[in-house]
């Protein structure tokens, strides 16, 4: 019985320590701001190419039937052939799944840039030790003197 008690002890003190927790939180996150991206993406980014394009650009719809199933007579549609059991390239896709890729790693790119130019600021602030009183004084009686020259 003690040994069982030290186990989940053992497991209390591993599932709060900060790493766990951290990890769990930035999962978390990371799973709704893939869906910001996602968002970004389908309503954004392709209606402003479409815009560009001059035409309907919709990449989740572009495919490339390799195999229907037989007597198939159903519509041309992804979502019907793929429910048929066709075998579908779906090159449009992943077209856009590697866009989202691509926008979420530029994001997270300039996030971590902001990031660590604010934390060089308070450390460069931090770093500076405040100045002497008398060394202060001597400046600026340094600094009268070489104005009166």
């Amino acid at each position: 019985m003690s040994q069982s008690k030290g186990f989940f002890k053992e497991f209390r003190e591993f599932a709060v320590r900060g790493n766990v927790v951290d990890l769990a939180v930035g999962v978390i996150v990371g799973a709704a701001f893939g869906k910001i991206v996602e968002s970004v993406v389908k309503d954004i980014v392709m209606p402003v190419v479409n815009f560009l394009v001059g035409g309907s650009v919709d990449f989740t719809n572009k495919y490339l039937v390799l195999s229907r199933p037989a007597n198939y007579s159903g519509p041309e549609t992804y979502a019907e052939l793929t429910r048929a059991g066709a075998t579908v390239f779906a090159w449009g896709n992943f077209l856009t799944i590697v866009i989202n890729f691509v926008l979420l790693a530029f994001i997270i790119f300039w996030m971590v840039k902001v990031i660590n130019t604010a934390r060089a600021r308070i450390e460069s602030e931090k770093e500076a030790p405040p100045v002497p009183e008398d060394v202060a004084l001597l400046r600026e009686i340094r600094d009268l003197l070489k104005n009166k020259q």
